[in-house]
């Protein structure tokens, strides 16, 4: 409904009211024009419906229950239970940070908290929608399967090293107040939830919004411009080195899954692999530029190495796996 909507306004009313004043625009130019508008009214409305019901979530799942939740579990069982809580649980990075704390501060072991910090924003209920509303039900499914394995295998594998060493002193000293995790009873009604939800979910379009445009304006001017064969053909000179070099432009590229998903979405359309197109999709979500600089002042640096080696491994490996199958 939306598309056809959009259609008729670009093609139809804008075209005409462009050529009564004299305006001639090319086919080429007005289809970018309708990718544009359609991949913004889109996004930004699955931004706000998923922001506002998650916010709503967000009232009632607070993080001191998950710390409970997750106490007393060891490598293995609260590896999977880790992983499975982080990708119901809509914490996106920044988030993400204070919970790793917090469970640190609890004993919670260092394998278990990992899995919790994977999985957390790389199956992010935003990434989720997103996904399906762009690449359909069999991306998103493969995407979430994923990274739930490699939250669960990457998290045991740190468990395994025995790195509790490395985790920063000034983590371990930090008052309960500093991690954010302090539990204060709320009053629930169905007023003030409903507002809490659309407040939320109206600041979160005001602070993403212009990644949207960003991300879309860049996937309209691929979706446009770039020739059809061109990704295809970069990806085939890159050979066997294309998954990992997905990985290195994933990072630094980050900027909000909203933004990237655009982009993504018109290098599939051009000829990307699917297995590179997903590596690409989670390191930028999966290992970003601001959660690494977090990271670095909480744990030190040979454990941040083995987490990033770790996790690049995983996408790397799925990239290939499944350029193979599809």
């Amino acid at each position: 409904m939306i598309k056809a909507l959009v259609d008729y306004l670009i093609f139809h009313l804008l075209n005409s009211f462009l050529q009564a004043k004299g305006i001639y625009l090319s086919e080429r130019t007005l289809d970018i024009i309708n990718f544009f508008i359609y991949d913004v009214v889109k996004i930004g409305l699955l931004l706000f419906i998923i922001t506002f019901f998650v916010s709503i979530i967000k009232e009632y799942l607070r993080p001191e229950k998950i710390r409970n939740f997750l106490s007393g579990k060891k490598l293995g069982l609260g590896n999977f239970l880790a992983a499975c809580l982080g990708a119901i649980t809509p914490f996106c990075t920044c988030s993400a940070i204070p919970l790793f704390i917090g469970l640190t501060k609890a004993n919670i072991p260092l394998g278990v908290t990992f899995s919790f910090l994977i999985a957390s924003p790389l199956i992010n209920e935003v990434a989720v929608m997103l996904l399906f509303g762009l690449f359909g039900f069999k991306f998103v499914l493969v995407y979430v399967l994923a990274g739930l394995i490699a939250a669960v295998f990457g998290g045991y594998f740190i468990g395994r090293l025995k790195l509790e060493n490395q985790i920063e002193k000034s983590v371990l000293n930090l008052k309960k107040e500093g991690s954010n995790l302090s539990f204060i009873p709320q009053k629930y009604s169905l007023d003030r939830t409903i507002r809490i939800g659309i407040s939320s979910a109206k600041q979160i379009l005001r602070q993403v919004g212009p990644y949207i445009l960003i991300g879309v304006g860049i996937g309209a001017f691929i979706h446009g411009y770039v020739p059809a064969d061109f990704v295809a053909g970069i990806t085939k000179k890159a050979g066997i080195l294309a998954v990992p070099a997905a990985v290195i432009i994933g990072v630094p590229l980050y900027s909000h899954i909203a933004g990237v998903l655009p982009i993504a979405q018109a290098l599939y359309e051009k000829g990307m692999a699917i297995g590179t197109l997903m590596t690409f999709i989670m390191a930028t979500v999966g290992l970003s530029l601001p959660q690494m600089i977090i990271l670095s002042r909480l744990i030190k640096l040979k454990l941040l190495a083995i987490f990033v080696f770790t996790i690049s491994t995983f996408f790397i490996i799925f990239g290939y796996i499944f350029n193979l199958i599809f």
